[in-house]
C-alpha cells in the first residue's frame, strides 16, 4: 500500500485563500475556528497542526479533509451502512455521548442478528 500523507501545504494555500475572501486576518480566523493563533503560525511554518485544531479549521472554511489526502488506494466509494449510522449517531448534537453508544449498540445488534450472510 502506497504511502497516504496530508497535503498541508495545498491545505494552508486554501485556507489562507478563505481568509482573504472574508477579508479576514489570521488572529479572526484564529478566534473564528477556535484555534490558537500559534497553531496558524505553526502550519504557516509547514509544521501540521493537531487533529482538534485540523477539525476547527475544517469546520470554520468548509474545506473536506478528503481533498487534501495524497497517495495510497483509491478510497471507497461508500462506507457501509454501520459506519455511516455511527457517525450520524455521534454527530447528533441532540444525544449526549452515552445515549448516542446506547443507540448504537442497539442498531449494532438488531443488523448483525438481521443482516444476511452472503457467503452462503
Amino acid at each position: 500500500m502506497a504511502k497516504v500523507e496530508f497535503d498541508m501545504e495545498s491545505f494552508y494555500a486554501a485556507l489562507d485563500s478563505q481568509r482573504q475572501s472574508q477579508r479576514l486576518t489570521w488572529k479572526q480566523v484564529a478566534s473564528k475556528s477556535g484555534v490558537s493563533a500559534s497553531t496558524l503560525t505553526r502550519m504557516a511554518q509547514g509544521r501540521r497542526p493537531d487533529v482538534d485544531s485540523l477539525a476547527g479549521l475544517l469546520n470554520w472554511s468548509g474545506l473536506q479533509a478528503e481533498d487534501f489526502v495524497k497517495g495510497g488506494q483509491e478510497p471507497q466509494t461508500q462506507s457501509d451502512p454501520l459506519t455511516q449510522i455511527t457517525a450520524y449517531l455521534r454527530a447528533d448534537r441532540n444525544l449526549t455521548p452515552e445515549g448516542a453508544a446506547a443507540l448504537e449498540a442497539i442498531v449494532k445488534a438488531g443488523y448483525e442478528s438481521l443482516r444476511q450472510d452472503r457467503a452462503n
